[in-house]
């Protein structure tokens, strides 16, 4: 009763499958081929193309949170994110111009965007990383 069950190794069973994750081969006399590059779906937001490695996150987040929670009945001004991109910033400006969005030049693509509303007749909206003291200086993403 103190022997723990072992799996035969006669039938093809295959010790890599107790792995934590598995990276193809072969279950049991199986062959298992696996293709990662067309499994892999990160994608730049900004430009579309394939993401090789560790995409650059970036989410828009206000540092306070409002007053009462927002209504379901009214939608979300824009997806917090995270957003996915390559490492370069033009490609965070260009999903953000796309999207119609101010940018505060002022600030630096960081992974923490804060969304600044912009005072007028149409909802508009800057980001910026609020890491200075000094007044939104917005244009154009």
């Amino acid at each position: 009763m103190g022997d723990r069950w072992r799996p035969p190794t006669d039938r093809g069973y295959n010790r890599a499958v107790t792995e934590m994750r598995f990276r193809g081969g072969e279950i049991m006399g199986i062959r298992i081929p696996t293709v990662f590059e067309d499994n892999d779906a990160q994608r730049c937001a900004g430009c579309g193309e394939h993401i090789d490695g560790t995409p650059f996150r970036v989410s828009i987040m206000d540092i306070v949170p409002p007053e009462a929670p927002p209504s379901w009945a009214v939608g979300a001004a824009f997806n917090p994110g995270p957003h996915e991109f390559h490492a370069d910033p033009t490609h965070f400006r260009t999903w953000a111009r796309e999207r119609g969005f101010f940018f505060c030049r002022l600030s630096d693509v960081r992974e923490l965007m804060r969304p600044i509303p912009i005072p007028g007749d149409d909802v508009r909206w800057g980001v910026c990383d609020g890491l200075h003291p000094q007044a939104h200086e917005l244009v154009p993403a």
